[in-house]
């Protein structure tokens, strides 16, 4: 396995579209990465490029000591697993997982050997025989990973390669290849719109708009201090309630789940308080999220205990204790100090 670095990598298309700009990313040996933000925000380009797959304007890309910049996919000793998995219909599962080691022309019992492992880690050996018609949803994107899996890459680029499968699926295979990456220590770079998957499956997740890094950070660092507006929005779910004061440079943000539902009346010694009238809920089992109209803010999210009876058209109190209080820039985005 390797370390993948990027050092001020710019792209720009022939028609002036930037698709990254001075994008600078350290990516450890062993790690799982994950590259999350909103179409069009780079993410996909930049996995390209690393893959090789997309040539680079500015900056330079190296995976391990090498610098592969200028190097073709087939020489830069990745494996990158598509959103289509890219099966060969015509092949049985176990000539899908050998055939990049086939067209390698790698020894029989050594391929032999590799398909067996990944077929048996992956749950795949009783399937070996049939034909990618023949599989499940859950099943085709196991098998895009074991074809991976068999080449022993320096890294594995995944590209949205759950965002074809329904909810239960892509947990159940979101859980498949965290394990895998336990067991492999192998080092990773997963794309992805989804920020709860991002944040389930990343070691660290880089968080990118626009084609500009926002900021790459463990998960819970991103979730607890967002560098800034665009990130404490995207990140979390339902996103962060921001309010911007009355003529003042400071936008506030807090957290669905930081606040607590008072008596209209109530005010708390310390902390900031609202008051507003609910205009739906969501019942969810065990919570339930609720909007209200608070003040200026037409949609201030609260996620609750669904043991609370709450109701459209109820007047409530809101409360947000201060360590809650994220603090920006209303002008530059950025995060401020709290107090």
């Amino acid at each position: 396995m390797a370390r993948i670095l990027l050092e001020h990598v710019d792209k720009r298309y022939p028609n002036g579209f930037v698709a990254t700009r001075d994008l600078s990313l350290d990516i450890a040996d062993g790690e799982l990465l994950v590259l999350v933000g909103p179409s069009g925000s780079g993410k996909s380009t930049a996995l390209r490029m690393i893959a090789g797959l997309e040539s680079v304007t500015g900056g330079r890309i190296l995976i391990g000591d090498r610098d592969v910049t200028a190097l073709p996919p087939q020489e830069r000793d990745v494996a990158m697993v598509f959103q289509s998995y890219a099966l060969y219909p015509h092949m049985t599962v176990r000539e899908n997982l050998a055939f990049g080691l086939t067209v390698r022309k790698q020894p029989r019992a050594m391929i032999e050997e590799r398909v067996a492992a990944a077929a048996e880690s992956l749950g795949l050996s009783s399937l070996l025989e049939r034909k990618p018609a023949q599989l499940s949803g859950g099943q085709k994107p196991r098998v895009a990973l074991g074809r991976a899996i068999v080449r022993e890459p320096l890294a594995f680029l995944f590209d949205e390669p759950l965002s074809n499968l329904d909810a239960r699926l892509r947990v159940e295979t979101r859980a498949e290849l965290a394990r895998l990456h336990q067991r492999l220590g192998a080092t990773m770079v997963y794309v992805t719109h989804d920020q709860v998957e991002a944040m389930t499956l990343g070691t660290r997740v880089a968080v990118m708009h626009e084609g500009v890094l926002q900021q790459v950070a463990p998960p819970m660092e991103l979730y607890r201090q967002p560098a800034n507006l665009f990130v404490a929005g995207f990140i979390g779910s339902p996103g962060m309630n921001l309010i911007r004061e009355p003529s003042r440079s400071i936008v506030l943000g807090v957290r669905p789940q930081d606040v607590s539902i008072v008596s209209p009346t109530e005010r708390a010694e310390s902390g900031r308080s609202w008051s507003g009238t609910v205009w739906l809920v969501e019942l969810l089992g065990s919570e339930q999220i609720v909007h209200a109209t608070a003040g200026n803010i037409e949609d201030f999210v609260i996620v609750a205990s669904a043991d609370r009876r709450i109701a459209i058209g109820d007047n409530i109190g809101l409360h947000a204790p201060p360590k809650a209080i994220h603090r920006f820039d209303a002008t530059t985005g950025r995060r401020l100090a709290t107090g």
